[in-house]
């Protein structure tokens, strides 16, 4: 495949119709200067370089694109699980990521790198354990797992070792084992594991009123009484119902980038968290917009959802088994009463294959 001298290469997954059209080049300057308030993450500096696209060589198998080695070149896989968005980089060969947290800032910003909620690497198995995942978030900071992620994770390997039909893994993660297998549907369910209840373990330091977990507990942000339920899937989740007052919320009325940098940063979670503001429409049907730790904003979060559907059943509000809905789409979860283990089923895909100058 031809590209201009370092420069990103994409190309769409096989199964697209791709149209007649030409190469196009974009090029992006970039200078140092002084980092503004008004951007997002000032810590981001773009890189110096210019992107080419190109339509894809049908003729050649995708697996030999990612096997096809480049000495100053990352080629990866985009995936997304309902719109949170990974670049999915095999890194079997090593027990080390092949981009610093540094470089992964660069690669998922939007405007000036390939764009992502983070970059997860595919390592050598720990522990009797098929693969190990890590993953970089977009402002370089590593979080514990990803449940969007490990679908993609499951799906990437599918791919890598040319797997068909069900197929399940053993994955070593931050936050332990976690099992993934693919349906025949193409979907992916998740054995999350049991979730994490006690109040110093999520952890958060709000005190604990429900046998050793925070449940419908009142904290302060912005001036503002939340209540609020505390859930770790490995990693922490701060769940909200309603206000103080009792006023039940509508979620897309929430300021997201408002408040939930506020929440994320809240003494009260000694390692920040994640947060997720929930409407409810019926006892297996919510609605949820969430607030990642070090991500921000963003379309699903399957840890999140987790999180939601154990917060409710903690609150009254819903059964251990519910449909909830994201701004990207839907996710099923099960908060299984005989093993107490929650799991998660959702769809993962491909986007397109490309490489990027390191």
């Amino acid at each position: 495949m031809p590209t201009a001298s370092l420069s990103p290469t994409f190309c769409l997954p096989s199964r697209r119709v791709i149209p007649s059209i030409s190469p196009f080049l974009l090029s992006q300057r970039f200078q140092h200067c002084t980092p503004s308030p008004f951007f997002r993450n000032p810590r981001i500096r773009p890189p110096f370089a210019s992107i080419s696209v190109d339509a894809p060589n049908m003729a050649t198998p995708q697996p030999a694109f990612l096997d096809h080695k480049e000495s100053g070149f990352l080629r990866f896989v985009k995936y997304h699980g309902l719109g949170n968005d990974f670049i999915m980089v095999d890194n079997r060969e090593s027990n080390e990521p092949r981009v610093t947290p540094e470089q992964a800032m660069r690669i998922c910003n939007r405007n000036f790198g390939v764009g992502a909620d983070g970059v997860i690497f595919v390592l050598p198995g720990l522990n009797d354990t098929d693969y190990t995942m890590r993953i970089f978030n977009s402002d370089g900071s590593e979080p514990e797992m990803c449940g969007n992620g490990v679908r993609c994770f499951a799906r990437f390997v599918a791919e890598l070792d040319n797997l068909d039909g069900i197929q399940r893994f053993r994955i070593h993660t931050g936050a332990g084992l976690i099992i993934p297998e693919i349906q025949n549907d193409g979907k992916v369910r998740v054995d999350m594991g049991q979730p994490i209840l006690f109040a110093s373990d999520v952890p958060t330091k709000l005190a604990a009123n429900h046998n050793g977990a925070v449940v419908r507990s009142e904290i302060l942000v912005d001036g503002i009484g939340w209540n609020v339920t505390c859930v770790s899937m490995g990693n922490p989740h701060c769940v909200t119902f309603s206000t103080k007052h009792g006023e039940a919320l509508q979620v897309d009325d929430i300021k997201l980038e408002e408040v939930g940098p506020k929440f994320e940063h809240h003494e009260m979670f000694p390692s920040r968290t994640n947060t997720e503001f929930v409407q409810v429409f019926s006892r297996s049907h919510l609605k949820t917009r969430v607030w990642e730790r070090g991500a921000g904003a963003t379309l699903a979060c399957g840890t999140g959802a987790c999180a939601v559907v154990v917060a409710a059943v903690l609150e009254g509000h819903a059964e251990r088994i519910c449909t909830v809905d994201l701004p990207g789409g839907p996710l099923e979860i099960e908060w299984r009463e005989e093993d107490n283990h929650v799991y998660m089923t959702g769809p993962a895909e491909k986007v397109f294959y490309g490489s990027i100058p390191l």
